[in-house]
């Protein structure tokens, strides 16, 4: 993987970014940009806090964090900043495992884009839309076809991008407290 990389301006778009690909020894600098999503998180996802309870910030980078690290073992994982008139304005952290052979034909491996966060300061479009195309430019060159991403429920503006980013609803996670269902 490179390095650094240049985007060529989009027409709607005089700014150019520019992409730095990140190791383990460089999670610590996702830390406030993982927390800006945090926050949007639990602010857009309050509807769900009678099933799921959020964790204070620090808590919740210390996990991802953790995880982060983890995926970071693999070299297939790709880390990537979008940089802005020089400032970190976002950042990809995308996964790729074997396809589990269900009953659609996915290819041999499947990415999975575990964090897409850019910061409120900067457009969503331009910024996430800017990561997403060099992480299916890194992809394609290691011969994935197929890019999945999470997005929390109730999050329509998330999912408006990522439809016209090209992506489509495929499996619904649903979510239970175990001894809150209707027969407990």
């Amino acid at each position: 993987m490179q390095n650094s990389l240049e985007t060529e301006p989009r027409a709607e778009v005089s700014d150019v970014l520019r992409f730095r690909y990140i190791g383990s020894f460089e999670v610590e600098e996702l830390s406030g940009l993982w927390g800006a999503l945090h926050r949007h998180h639990t602010a857009i996802a309050s509807h769900l806090e009678d099933l799921i309870t959020s964790v204070e910030e620090g808590e919740s980078w210390r996990r991802r964090r953790a995880r982060y690290l983890e995926w970071l073992a693999d070299p297939d994982t790709i880390a990537v900043v979008a940089e802005h008139d020089g400032v970190d304005a976002g950042y990809a952290m995308v996964t790729v495992r074997e396809d589990q052979r269900g009953s659609w034909d996915r290819g041999e491996r499947v990415a999975i884009v575990q964090t897409l966060s850019v910061h409120p300061d900067h457009a969503v479009a331009h910024i996430g839309g800017g990561l997403l195309d060099e992480v299916r430019r890194q992809l394609g060159a290691i011969g994935v076809r197929d890019l999945e991403l999470p997005a929390v429920a109730g999050n329509a503006e998330a999912m408006r991008f990522y439809e016209e980013q090209g992506f489509r609803p495929f499996v619904t996670t649903m979510v239970s407290r175990i001894g809150a269902g209707p027969h407990d």
